[in-house]
């Protein structure tokens, strides 16, 4: 069994946040986040039900920002 290696883990206390759409507590679980061909995978907040993820202000504005100038620099 391999074992997957995560670029980044945003880890919420479980039960702090809300599904907007299913009203259940968000679960840290793993995430594929994908860009341009590349994907990066996660581990963040996401609704167990429905699979909606939290990508937090810091994500998106820090380390996503920095993948999306690398991959359209290439």
């Amino acid at each position: 069994m391999s074992e997957t290696s995560y670029h980044e883990v945003f880890d919420l206390s479980e039960g702090e946040l809300f599904c907007g759409c299913c009203h259940i507590p968000l679960e840290n679980g793993p995430v594929t986040l994908r860009y341009m061909g590349s994907d990066f995978p996660i581990l963040m907040p996401k609704c167990p039900k429905c699979g909606q993820c939290l990508i937090p202000e810091e994500l998106a504005i820090g380390k996503i920002l920095d993948v999306e100038r690398a991959l359209e620099d290439k």
